[in-house]
């Protein structure tokens, strides 16, 4: 990917900045913008720099790397305040763990009468690498959101307070599971440094997505 797809990018990703507020921003013509998007001539080192600066990205990010993982699976990337909830969750380490995680939570809201429970899931970064790197292990919790009312015994209720998250909808992501998932992992992670979001990983669900046929992923800011 060359400089020109990255430089479209980050414009999209910053509250889909139009090439006329970019170019204001940086003292040059629309057209000038139009060139570098297109690859036809390249910015001087102080426009560069000031690149740099507006979309909170290194030179690398712009000029080497690929940075656009979007998909066309890939919608409504947004930020969204998600209402505080109740949930119980189950955890396991194996070397498939999701689905029997899932199973788990699911078979709690049978066994307290919800058919349709809403369900999320992260990965569970508390292993050790011997468990990792020897045994090839991964671990996953998956959670189930409680309605109202409901209270099941014999599990320990936890409770998030509402929070801003970044989020990203995913359509069909298990057509490709090992490159769409991560890719709107990586797109979040884009969106916010490009829009100066941080991502907090304390006192809240640093990150989790929605479990079904489509999927949300979200990642906790401030």
């Amino acid at each position: 990917m060359g400089f020109g797809k990255n430089l479209q990018y980050f414009r999209q990703l910053h509250a889909n900045m139009t090439q006329e507020a970019l170019a204001e921003r940086l003292s040059v013509s629309r057209q000038t913008v139009s060139k570098w998007e297109m690859d036809a001539a390249n910015p001087e080192m102080d426009k560069a720099l000031e690149l740099c600066r507006v979309f909170n990205c290194s030179l690398d990010n712009l000029f080497r790397d690929e940075m656009d993982k979007r998909s066309s699976a890939y919608t409504d990337l947004r930020v969204e305040e998600v209402p505080g909830f109740r949930y119980v969750e189950h955890t396991v380490v194996s070397t498939d763990p999701e689905s029997d995680a899932l199973d788990r939570v699911f078979r709690y809201a049978k066994e307290n009468g919800v058919e349709n429970p809403r369900v999320v899931g992260w990965d569970f970064p508390n292993l050790s690498v011997e468990q990792v790197n020897v045994f090839k292990m991964h671990g996953y919790t998956a959670a189930w959101i409680l309605p109202d009312g409901i209270t099941p015994e014999g599990l320990e209720i936890k409770e998030q307070a509402r929070h801003k998250y970044a989020a990203i909808h995913i359509d069909r992501p298990f057509d490709n599971p090992f490159v769409t998932i991560p890719g709107a992992y990586h797109t979040l992670g884009d969106y916010m440094r490009t829009n100066g979001l941080k991502h907090v990983e304390n006192g809240v669900i640093p990150c989790f997505e929605t479990a079904g046929d489509c999927m949300d992923v979200y990642l906790a800011c401030e």
